[in-house]
């Protein structure tokens, strides 16, 4: 079995895509230092726990490991954080990645499959929106992400350190076998709260925003299912593996919901009205964010299969699962 180094590997995304990567025959290994992430959620494979700004550790891991790529989710991603505090989100998203990079170079590793986000191109000049889309990130958090894609860019043009780009829209959902799950602290995610509220944890839902140029006023998201997402990085590394040179990937369904129409699907989802309360626009929030996925469809032989009914569904169950074991 051939071992990859999964940074982030406990967290949401990365804790799936670990999943995904033991089915595929890869031997995963999670750096992870548990300050988003769970202990519980890392099932196939080793936890090594290391800050990716800490070269030491990197190199120790890299040593005992020996991996053949790296999978790099480890970031902080709350968009409303990052405009309070862009500092922390340059140090751990930026210069942890550079460091995570230079770690793996000393090791002799030249692949990487990076975890990026539809935040990077802000507000859209057309939808869907795809890999030529023009990046203007609207807030820290994405900024730091198109930080990191540019340098990676540089790495491949003059150093030959190969990545994989993958611009996700709004990862949702949870395993369908409920062993792992969508698990924040605190929790800041559009399906998990409004889950919240149908289970009784939690008073109403709040809608930022009801005056966007949509079709009901709120903003409009592209929810792709995480076992989706984590297909596609198993294929984005294979690709990798075989040589390929860096590129980029939007990962996105091509359909939007509208935060109406996702309180909806959560009422089906649960059969239980929800409270909502209205709210102001969020700073940094776009109106539209819908992706284009034709180029992961030709060059990884990636479309999502879960449409939004199934993503409820399994987010619901394992919402469900964790409120009676008492988490």
């Amino acid at each position: 079995m051939r071992t990859v180094l999964v940074a982030g590997g406990a967290g949401y995304v990365g804790s799936h895509t670990c999943l995904a990567l033991a089915a595929a025959g890869f031997k995963p290994v999670v750096f992870d230092d548990l300050s988003n992430g769970h202990r519980e959620h890392v099932q196939w494979g080793a936890l090594e726990i290391g800050d990716i700004r800490d070269a030491a550790r990197l190199d120790a891991v890299f040593a005992a490991h020996k991996p053949v790529a790296v999978l790099h989710f480890a970031a902080r991603i709350e968009v409303g954080e990052s405009v309070k505090d862009p500092g922390t989100f340059f140090d751990n998203n930026v210069a942890g990645t550079i460091n995570l990079i230079e770690a793996a170079r000393r090791a002799g590793v030249e692949a990487m499959v990076f975890s990026s986000t539809c935040a990077t191109f802000g507000d859209p000049v057309k939808l869907p929106m795809d890999e030529t889309h023009p990046q203007a990130p609207l807030n820290p958090y994405g900024r730091s992400k198109l930080m990191v894609e540019q340098a990676l860019a540089d790495y491949g043009r003059y150093v030959g350190f190969r990545s994989t780009v993958l611009r996700y829209f709004n990862a949702a959902g949870a395993d369908p076998e409920g062993r792992i799950g969508e698990w924040h602290e605190p929790e800041t995610h559009a399906i998990p709260l409004a889950i919240q509220v149908a289970l009784g944890q939690r008073s109403h839902f709040t809608i930022f925003g009801d005056d966007y140029d949509t079709r009901d006023g709120t903003a409009v998201r592209d929810y792709v299912h995480v076992l989706d997402l984590a297909d596609a990085h198993v294929a984005a590394l294979n690709r990798l593996l075989a040589g390929a040179t860096s590129t980029s990937y939007n990962l996105g369904t091509g359909h939007g919901t509208t935060v109406k129409e996702l309180i909806a699907g959560v009422e089906r989802a649960t059969g239980k009205p929800l409270a909502v309360q209205m709210a102001a626009r969020r700073p940094g929030d776009a109106p539209i964010l819908v992706g284009d996925n034709a180029r992961a469809r030709a060059e990884l032989g990636w479309t999502p299969s879960r449409d939004l009914d199934a993503i409820l569904r399994s987010a619901w169950r394992w919402h469900q699962a964790q409120r009676d074991a008492g988490r």
